[in-house]
């Protein structure tokens, strides 16, 4: 989700469910360590719980990063051994590392050293290229217990290296729920979480009868209100009033507000609040005229009040 679950997509996302856990866009170890780019760190207060996903395969930088992350307050660090794109390839990090499960395992104890209290976690995928998914991911598993992670979110597609884009790579390699099911009858120790493919909160459901957990990445940003609103009734027993949509737009006035007033461009939150009435009448209307104000100087939260639904506004 590198260039989407940023800071302002995970505040209006928290205004839509209170207890998800939020995970930031992938950021590189070598970023923040030898980039200094700490404002990639960057959070509200009130996005808790979130996680930082890390990308690098140097142990020591990996651990170093994780202690910004842990000085910073963040609730979980995760490692992405998952993201295939080119890019990512090209520094030894995401998906690649499933070849090189010593490395992994060295990286994370590194991680578990430097974060103390705070749990580090591994996205993965079920294989990459050629591997036979059914033999890689179970030894893959028991590598990453041995080094003492108790926590994987595994992507149930294989990853394939050369030949797919990253886009490709989310949608032609075939899903095998069934494969990740059994790794969590296999470890019912472990706290594994399922990821790809899942479209709605009903199937998210159907998943967290098997599964500990469910990880939504594209539904969650192109449908937030769907995936988000009915969810922690839902997943978490827990009785919070659901927000209408239009309540939901009107709960980020006071920090579109501050954004903008701290010289940020409306658009720079808004585009991540595009698809909250996605499937309701006006939707379209709603994303052209965010879309082509957003960046407009001078555009402000006014852009959004015009842009509702007219039965909203």
């Amino acid at each position: 989700m590198m260039d989407w679950t940023d800071r302002h997509c995970r505040y209006f996302h928290r205004v839509l469910s209170r207890h998800t856990l939020l995970y930031t866009e992938m950021v590189t170890a070598p970023a923040l360590v030898r980039g200094g780019a700490l404002h990639l760190l960057d959070y509200s207060p009130e996005e808790h719980p979130v996680a930082l996903q890390l990308g690098g395969s140097d142990p020591g930088e990996l651990a170093e990063a994780t202690r910004m992350a842990v000085d910073r307050g963040y609730d979980e660090v995760n490692l992405n051994v998952g993201c295939p794109s080119d890019r990512v390839q090209s520094g030894t990090f995401g998906a690649i590392l499933m070849k090189s499960p010593d490395l992994v395992a060295a990286c994370v104890e590194a991680m578990q050293s430097a974060a103390g209290d705070v749990p580090v976690t591994v996205k993965c995928r079920i294989g990459v290229d050629d591997q036979d998914p059914h033999v890689v991911l179970p030894d893959f598993i028991a590598r990453l217990k041995a080094a003492g992670i108790t926590r994987i979110q595994i992507h149930a597609r294989k990853a394939w290296l050369q030949g797919l884009s990253p886009k490709e790579n989310r949608d032609i390699p075939p899903l095998d729920y069934d494969l990740v099911h059994r790794m969590k009858a296999a470890h019912p120790d472990l706290h594994l979480s399922i990821n790809g493919g899942i479209a709605t909160l009903d199937a998210a459901m159907d998943h967290l009868k098997v599964m500990d957990g469910v990880m939504v990445g594209r539904a969650a940003y192109h449908q937030p209100y769907d995936i988000l609103a009915d969810a922690d009734r839902r997943v978490y027993s827990v009785d919070n009033p659901v927000l209408t949509r239009e309540d939901a737009v009107f709960a980020m006035e006071d920090y579109i507000g501050a954004h903008v007033a701290a010289g940020g461009k409306l658009a720079q939150v808004t585009r991540h609040m595009l698809g909250i009435f996605a499937g309701q009448p006006g939707a379209r209307r709603w994303k052209r005229i965010l879309s082509d104000g957003g960046h407009r100087d001078g555009a402000s939260f006014d852009l959004l009040r015009e842009a509702l639904p007219p039965r909203a506004a």
